[in-house]
């Protein structure tokens, strides 16, 4: 048996000296079947890649030659491998990807040749002048141009504060509260002379999307950022172009497919006069070499309901938009200025002259736009501004104001000092103009986020603080604390005459005490009246040690009802 097993294994055992037999490879298809073939999978490639990806196609956008970059890559992989990749030795590879792929090795070196001249060219070292000049400033007067502002313009929320009370309003509502969520983006804009902040829903998940998507999102929010009231605006016709959307009707793919070489910077929702919905796409080009100096040239404005678009030259814009130039870019150009207006060296090394944006910014409404405000401070890191800016967001108009004082955040912390036994949060400031004098106001939130007080603090001299329940106590005290440091007359420490403030004199009948969000808040009936007059212990610390029968005068704005609100209680 043993020797039928090894002659059968010596049959199958070849001889190291015969030639093995090799199949047959098949030949290389022809050279125009082959660039079919490599067109066809580069052209589905490319399609699907635009389709994902949406990349301008324009010389500017840096993803514009990635995507070129990577067409060119996935042709002459497919021509690599139609001829015949696994057959061919290294010596006869080479020789073959010389003679068939040198156009598309030509123009990737060409494709890198561009980039690299094109960045270097706009490198600052090399164009400081241009990137200083991409901001232009008139110096302004405060006092005569930033007029006082009206408590119906006064924006007393800010984005994390309106999106939870927009959130909170989604709620009470069971038809879009099971379905919608309100998306976190809101942006600030002026609705009929009024600051408010309008915020979209997105659907909240795929199966929504599918549930809804032929309606559309039938309705949006704003809040009205000086009483604090969200409305929700119901839509005869659904939002049919959306971020939360999928295929076609997603906001960048509807955008790109309409403007295949526009490069958007930002696209953000506003209303216009009559409530219509439109996205508002700001559209940017580079002016300083091929990837530097960013700005912005027009915008799209996009009906969300119907999908009907229009672009605008910067200079045609219409009124009712609001944001065109996004904060962001304004800080970015203003800080290129304050940098490098003196050439670059002296911005790295002397750093004479040499400023920049403080961290953080706000949005003051003036003229029916809104303007972006940020304080300007040196390099050095010092915690004092030497002025501000304020940039119009439409038009990109702007004016620098000088002004030494305190910084944003030095004037948070004072105002936070003012109430720390409540343990609040300041707001970024508001920059307003109060009797002449630039001052911050800011609101005062507890940790549930509510805006439980206001704060005024002169930028000048920081240390004057005052604080109230309403906009119009906390004003009074601040009007009466510059009359005593003698910045003003005390001519001007009486408000707005149109508000219509009233005296009361009279001995109290009954003192009530209550807590309310965390704030002491007395309620005083004086003899001979029905009506309580409620001020809180934080504005007026006399009412702690009031007693029945004691005389007082109380200041109050004219209003009806059994409970009126107080700005101020003396003792006769």
């Amino acid at each position: 048996m043993d020797e039928i097993f090894r002659v059968i294994l010596n049959q199958h055992q070849s001889d190291p000296s015969e030639p093995r037999e090799v199949k047959p490879q098949k030949p290389p298809k022809s050279m125009p079947v082959r660039i079919l073939i490599s067109l066809a999978v580069t052209l589905v490639f490319a399609a699907v890649y635009f389709y994902i990806s949406l990349p301008a196609l324009n010389i500017h956008a840096p993803e514009f030659y990635w995507f070129f970059f990577l067409i060119l890559a996935v042709f002459s992989v497919c021509m690599m491998i139609l001829g015949g990749f696994r057959a061919a030795s290294p010596g006869e590879y080479i020789g073959y990807l010389r003679k068939n792929l040198k156009i598309p090795f030509f123009l990737i070196c060409l494709l890198i040749a561009v980039v690299v001249i094109g960045s270097v060219s706009g490198m600052v070292i090399f164009r400081t002048k241009a990137y200083s000049s991409l901001l232009q400033l008139e110096t302004g007067n405060f006092t005569e141009e930033v007029a006082e502002i009206n408590y119906n313009q006064i924006p007393m929320l800010d984005s994390q504060s309106a999106n939870n009370l927009s959130n909170r309003k989604l709620g009470e509502l069971s038809d879009l509260v099971s379905q919608f969520t309100v998306n976190p983006e809101s942006a600030q804009i002026n609705y009929n002379d009024v600051p408010v902040r309008v915020s979209y829903l997105d659907y909240d998940n795929l199966f929504k999307w599918l549930s809804n998507r032929s309606e559309g999102i039938p309705a949006y929010l704003y809040v009205n950022m000086v009483t604090q009231e969200v409305t929700v605006q119901r839509l005869e016709e659904g939002i049919k172009i959306s971020p939360s959307e999928y295929f076609n009707r997603d906001l960048q793919r509807y955008l790109r497919f309409r403007y295949p070489t526009k490069m958007f910077t930002d696209v953000n929702f506003e209303i216009d006069e009559e409530g219509t919905p439109y996205w508002i796409g700001s559209v940017t080009t580079r002016t300083i070499g091929l990837f530097g100096g960013r700005d912005v040239i027009g915008a799209v404005l996009l009906n969300a309901v119907t999908g009907e678009s229009t672009y605008y030259d910067i200079d045609d814009v219409p009124q009712w938009v609001d944001r065109v130039f996004l904060a962001e870019l304004v800080i970015e150009q203003y800080d290129y200025r304050g940098r490098y207006h003196n050439g670059f060296f002296n911005a790295i090394f002397g750093q004479e002259n040499c400023t920049e944006t403080t961290d953080g910014y706000n949005y003051i409404a003036l003229d029916d736009d809104v303007w972006v405000y940020t304080g300007v401070t040196s390099v050095s890191g010092d915690l004092g501004n030497i002025g501000f800016i304020l940039v119009n967001q439409r038009t990109k108009e702007g004016s620098y104001y000088s002004c030494a004082g305190a910084e944003e955040y030095s004037a948070m912390s004072s105002a936070q000092g003012a109430v720390q036994q409540y343990d609040y949060q300041a707001t970024f400031p508001l920059l307003l103009n109060i009797s002449d004098q630039p001052t911050y106001f800011m609101a005062l939130k507890d940790a549930a986020g509510l805006v439980k007080m206001y704060a005024m603090v002169n930028v000048q001299q920081y240390q004057i603080v005052a604080t109230g329940t309403s906009v119009a106590t906390c004003e009074e005290s601040y009007r009466r604390l510059l009359a005593e440091s003698n910045l003003i007359d005390d001519s001007d420490v009486s408000i707005d005459s149109n508000l219509n403030y009233q005296q009361v004199d009279g001995a109290i009948a009954e003192i009530r005490e209550a807590t309310m969000n965390g704030n002491t808040q007395y309620f005083i009936r004086l003899i001979g009246e029905s009506v309580y007059y409620q001020i809180s212990a934080a504005s007026a610390p006399l009412t702690v040690i009031l007693n029945v029968g004691d005389e007082v005068t109380i200041e109050f704005l004219s209003a009806d009802g059994e409970i009126i609100a107080a700005n101020a209680v003396t003792r006769k």
